[in-house]
C-alpha cells in the first residue's frame, strides 16, 4: 500500500515538475561583480522573475573586455540571450562581429551627459573614471596626470586587455592627452606598483594598503560612506577631465528568446533595476529614480569637463593605446 502511494504522488508530481521545467530561461551574460552577493544581479533577478514568469540565469566571464571575448570566442554558439556589461570603448567591436541584434525598447528616457540613440546597445548605468585615495594618508593629492607621474605615489590599475576600466584609462590618457599619451604612460610607469585583470582585484589591493591610489570611479567614495559610514575615502579630480563610461546591455542574434530578451531590457531601463544601481553597482543609473539620488551621491565629485571618445574612434585607438601603454611599463 505504501508503495503504491508512493508511486501515484510521484506521478502527480511528475506534471508540476514538468511544468516547472517549461519556464523559458533568459540566459544573461554579464562581468562577475554584478552577480555578487553585494551587487545588483540577485535583487534584479528576482524583480524580473516575479514580472516575466521566467528563469533568469547568469554566466560569469569576469570584467567587460574577458566578457566580450567569450562571447566572441563562442561565436554562433553563443549560449547568451543578452550580455550586460560592455561600454562605448567595446560597442564597436561588438557590433562588427554581428552577434548583437537591434532592441525593442525605445520608450526609455535617458538622463546621460551625452546624447543616446543607438539601436543596438541600451544603456543602464554610467559615471566617470577617477583615481580613490584615503584622505587620512596622502595629504598632497595630484590634479593631473602630470602631476601624479611625477609624484612618488604607488597607483593600482586594472589591465585593459581584460577590464574596461582598465581600457578607459588607455581612453582616458589617449582623449586628455593625444599623441602625448606615450610621454605620459613613460612618467606613470614608476607609480604603477600592479596591473590587477580586473576592477574588484584592483581594489581589494587598495583596500589592503598596498597602493596609495587605485583606479576606479568617482562614485566609489559613496559606498564606504552607505555601507560603512567611513568618509576617508576620496576621488582626485584631475583638471584635464574626467573619462566617461557608460555601461550598456544589448540582446544576441541568435537567441532564442528575443520577445523575453526585450522585455529583460525594457525592465533594465525601468525604475525596479535602475533604483538598485546607485547602491549595489555605485554608479549613476541611466534613468534618474523618480526620488533622486542616495544622500551619499551628494557630496561626491563632478567633473567640468567630461571626456569620451566615439566608440568607433575608441575601437580604432585601442591597439595603439595598448602597445603605448604595454611599451611603456615594459622599460
Amino acid at each position: 500500500m505504501m508503495k503504491s502511494l508512493m508511486i501515484a504522488g510521484l506521478l502527480a508530481a511528475a506534471p508540476l515538475a514538468a511544468l516547472a521545467e517549461e519556464k523559458p530561461v533568459l540566459t544573461v551574460y554579464t562581468y562577475d561583480s554584478f552577480t555578487a552577493d553585494w551587487g545588483p544581479g540577485p535583487a534584479v533577478e528576482k524583480a524580473f522573475e516575479a514580472t516575466c514568469d521566467c528563469d533568469l540565469r547568469y554566466v560569469t566571464a569576469g570584467d567587460a573586455a574577458a566578457l566580450l571575448s567569450r562571447v566572441l570566442l563562442e561565436g554562433q554558439n553563443t549560449k547568451a540571450d543578452v550580455v550586460l556589461g560592455l561600454d562605448t570603448n567595446l560597442t564597436e567591436q561588438a557590433l562588427k562581429s554581428g552577434l548583437f541584434a537591434p532592441h525593442g525598447e525605445t520608450s526609455a528616457r535617458f538622463n546621460l551627459p551625452v546624447a543616446w540613440d543607438d539601436p543596438v546597445f541600451v544603456p543602464y548605468d554610467w559615471g566617470y573614471f577617477a583615481f580613490v585615495y584615503d584622505k587620512t594618508k596622502v595629504k598632497s593629492v595630484p590634479a593631473s596626470f602630470e602631476e601624479l607621474g611625477k609624484s612618488d605615489l604607488k597607483i593600482v590599475i586594472e589591465d585593459p586587455r581584460s577590464s574596461s576600466p582598465g581600457l578607459g584609462l588607455l581612453m582616458w590618457v589617449k582623449a586628455a592627452y593625444g599623441d602625448r599619451a606615450p610621454e605620459i604612460w613613460k612618467a606613470l610607469a614608476h607609480n604603477i606598483v600592479t596591473v590587477a585583470p580586473g576592477w574588484s582585484e584592483a581594489y581589494g589591493l587598495f583596500l589592503k594598503g598596498e597602493a596609495d591610489m587605485v583606479l576606479s570611479y568617482t562614485t566609489s567614495p559613496a559606498y564606504h560612506v552607505f555601507a560603512e559610514k567611513d568618509d576617508s575615502k576620496a576621488a582626485a579630480p584631475f583638471r584635464e577631465g574626467h573619462y566617461l563610461q557608460i555601461e550598456v546591455a544589448a540582446r544576441t542574434a541568435t537567441t532564442q528568446q528575443p520577445a523575453l530578451a526585450d522585455r529583460f531590457l525594457a525592465f533594465m531601463t525601468g525604475p525596479e533595476f535602475q533604483k538598485l544601481i546607485p547602491e549595489t553597482n555605485w554608479m549613476y543609473p541611466a534613468v534618474t529614480p523618480a526620488g533622486g539620488l542616495p544622500a551619499e551621491f551628494q557630496a561626491l565629485i563632478r567633473p567640468e569637463k567630461a571626456l569620451l571618445l566615439p566608440a568607433a574612434e575608441a575601437a580604432a585607438l585601442r591597439d595603439k593605446a595598448t602597445e603605448e601603454w604595454r611599451a611603456a611599463l615594459s622599460q
